[in-house]
């Protein structure tokens, strides 16, 4: 390639990056994530564009749940911005924090439902805590969700009467119910059979295109890296930050490093035909 080459592909990559930034629902910025003082992660910085799935990867305890857990403000951030409809949410005033989380939704590992309650109780709480719509118009809503998450008919049912894929699809339903721009998940596939791991990644897909929710998923699973993301962060623990960011399936292709590629070839056959 020639430098005039070597200019045009820069230009169009400078290009990508200017766009995303201004279509940027969450920018995160010089960000380091721990606990207790103790920093697990630093100088992140992201844009996560508006209508993007967005995948957080990484080995097992290099953090990518503590960052999750900082972007929904579940536990403070070391240092750096986290910027939400160009708001600073980590410095944000309490009515403007609230607003903020009023328009995301998360789904827990356990999908995290109320045992004593229906799945439509649990569907309808944060509907009833937070709108004063009527209880007919809430149950309409609740039904809706449900049938969204293909749940329909079991409004009556405990979350210990069905099955774990069932409570995963019944935790976003309660996620959803508040018309979020944003819906975090953390580690979405965490426990579920091959089949019910793929149902999910469909629905998280579905509900991307047809509600254009920018959705964001902690994992550490290829299948589902491969099926559903747009873009992603490599969070490496040998160095304590991010070592690659796009498509992962551009970065198979042009690992950066060798830690992205060990990770996003695991399970692959070597020459020898053996795992």
């Amino acid at each position: 390639m020639d430098d005039c080459d070597d200019r045009h592909t820069d230009g169009h990559l400078l290009l990508d990056r200017d766009m995303m930034k201004q279509n940027a629902i969450i920018r995160v910025e010089n960000l380091n994530i721990g606990y207790d003082g103790k920093v697990i992660m630093k100088n992140l910085s992201f844009d996560i564009p508006k209508g993007d799935i967005f995948i957080i990867m990484g080995g097992s305890g290099c953090g990518k749940s503590t960052l999750l857990r900082t972007l929904t403000g579940l536990i403070p951030a070391q240092a750096g911005r986290i910027l939400i409809r160009d708001t600073d949410f980590i410095n944000a005033c309490s009515k403007d924090k609230l607003d903020i989380m009023k328009h995301s939704g998360i789904l827990y590992q356990s999908g995290a439902l109320f045992s004593s309650m229906t799945l439509a109780e649990n569907v309808a709480l944060p509907l009833q805590q937070y709108t004063s719509y009527s209880r007919d118009r809430i149950s309409q809503i609740v039904s809706f969700k449900l049938a969204l998450v293909g749940l329909c008919g079991y409004e009556d049912y405990y979350p210990s009467e069905i099955s774990g894929g069932m409570r995963k699809r019944a935790g976003l339903a309660r996620a959803l119910a508040l018309d979020p721009e944003i819906v975090y998940f953390d580690e979405p596939s965490a426990g579920l059979d091959p089949v019910s791991s793929k149902n999910l990644d469909d629905l998280i897909l579905e509900i991307n295109k047809t509600l254009g929710t920018t959705i964001i998923v902690v994992t550490h699973e290829l299948a589902s890296i491969f099926t559903i993301a747009k873009n992603s962060i490599f969070l490496d623990k040998t160095i304590r930050t991010i070592s690659a960011k796009g498509n992962p399936r551009e970065l198979l292709k042009n690992p950066p490093n060798q830690q992205v590629y060990e990770f996003l070839t695991r399970g692959e056959p070597n020459e020898k035909g053996t795992k």
